[in-house]
């Protein structure tokens, strides 16, 4: 019989625990037991979970601290609250945290599964509408532009797309990587296929490996039954591995084997799956430069970059911008209902001279506020992020003039150590990410960039 859900049951009496999981187990859910607040976190890392059902009152971690646990790592989850009558105060300031239910004991067999029911249904119709709105969204998404170097990389992408090769999409943070990894498969012959997107730098390094290979029952506490990872859900279809240069050793050595011999080993598991998809990989890092430090591996390197596509940055597609901001005024002014039908010539100028470092995502974000900000039937100059409105010292002055005069005002009692990062995050905000150039404009090497980031991460 398929589980009705799965539900993960947090209580430090082991009496509680099992009268619950009999109870749970009847009707046909599925049930981790955890008897502490950590016992529960490590669970909730280990696999999906539609309600947490804890009790409130917990030494080392009670269940309200717990709730906030939840709402970092599992944040799709619902969480129901047990408590006892004296404490009916905090579990209704619980709520207010987002809890979806609290229960009062003794427990009343039909309350908590009608609870527990209503919560489960609650996330799936969450998650649908999530899954919706992201259907809708891709649909919404051209690329849009008309600039030589937009065409010349979209002519690339249409030549690539027919192919099974390894495409490696490179360009400055912003510039739409995953939206020109769905136009690649979207024109391929695996179009039918998923397109499964996987954000490397954002997945914690402690997971990564089980998000990408998946595992085998028992590979680790908490693993309680086989789970795909994403290189296995992208059968048929396209694997995005967006910031493929935050992969970790031991991951790049999985990956590379993947590549070459199209299988992979879950975590735990002691046999290969076959899989067959297309990867595409995107970075807004110099690969090159990290292999030559030792950081990525070279092999990998040369089996991600068989077809390299660079991405140009907004401010090489100037032409582009008034149908960027058309398109994302259109966009947001039906999505907001407002009557706004277009920019002002002052305003269309100041978004021509800025120079845009967070490129087209930063511009969706500027004339998304300029809409919602607007009080009338146009944008104008006033309605913009004041940055941008005051043109941010404009295209032509170069990142050295663009620099100049700027101030970096920091608290009295700050590190020399901290001052230090602070100056060099600043000018490489100013620059892009280009650690030569901020490397000059510093008068410092590029290697002591490398090394005072590389120190801050520790």
């Amino acid at each position: 019989m398929e589980s009705r859900g799965t539900i993960l049951v947090v209580d430090d009496e082991q009496a509680n625990l099992d009268s619950l999981e009999r109870i749970f187990a009847r009707e046909g859910y599925r049930i981790l037991l955890a008897c502490s607040g950590q016992e529960a976190v490590d669970a909730l890392r280990a696999e999906p979970v539609d309600v947490v059902l804890t009790d409130l009152m917990m030494p080392a971690m009670s269940g309200q601290e717990l709730l906030r646990a939840v709402r970092a790592v599992a944040p799709d989850a619902e969480v129901v609250l047990m408590t006892a009558y004296g404490t009916v105060e905090a579990a209704v300031a619980a709520m207010k945290d987002g809890a979806y239910d609290f229960l009062t004991k003794p427990l009343k067999r039909h309350a908590v599964l009608k609870s527990v029911q209503q919560a489960i249904d609650k996330r799936r119709l969450v998650l649908e509408n999530k899954q919706l709105r992201a259907r809708l969204a891709g649909a919404e998404q051209p690329i849009v532009g008309q600039s030589p170097s937009l065409r010349a990389t979209l002519d690339i992408i249409r030549q690539a797309a027919p192919s099974s090769a390894t495409v490696l999409l490179l360009g400055e943070s912003g510039t739409g990587k995953e939206l020109f990894a769905r136009a690649l498969h979207e024109h391929s012959p695996r179009s039918p296929g998923p397109f499964v997107p996987i954000n490397c730098a954002a997945i914690p390094e402690t997971i990564l490996e089980s998000e990408l290979f998946g595992y085998e029952r028992g590979a680790f506490t908490g693993a309680v039954q086989r789970k795909e990872g994403r290189i296995e859900r992208a059968q048929g279809g396209s694997l995005f591995l967006d910031e493929v240069g935050e992969l970790t050793a031991s991951v790049q050595v999985k990956l590379l084997r993947f590549l070459q011999e199209g299988e992979i080993e879950r975590l735990g598991g002691s046999g290969t799956v076959k899989v067959d998809c297309r990867v595409v990989a995107a970075t807004n890092q110099d690969l090159s430069a990290r292999v030559r430090e030792g950081k990525f591996r070279e092999d990998l390197y040369y089996r991600l970059n068989v077809i390299q596509v660079v991405l140009p940055p907004l401010r090489d597609r100037i032409e582009d911008i008034p149908l960027l901001a058309d398109h994302f005024m259109a966009h947001y002014a039906a999505k907001n209902g407002k009557p706004i039908g277009r920019l002002t010539r002052a305003a269309l100028s100041a978004l021509e001279a800025y120079p845009w470092p967070g490129n087209v995502r930063e511009l969706e974000h500027a004339i998304e506020r300029a809409v919602v900000l607007s009080r009338g039937a146009q944008i104008d100059v006033d309605d913009l992020p004041e940055s941008v409105g005051s043109g941010g010292g404009g295209r032509a002055a170069g990142v050295g003039a663009a620099l100049e005069g700027r101030t970096l005002t920091v608290p009295l009692g700050t590190t020399m150590e901290e001052i230090e990062l602070r100056v060099i995050r600043e000018t490489l905000r100013q620059t892009k990410g280009d650690k030569n150039l901020a490397a000059q404009l510093l008068g410092i090497a590029a290697r002591t960039i490398y090394r005072k980031l590389d120190r801050e991460k520790e």
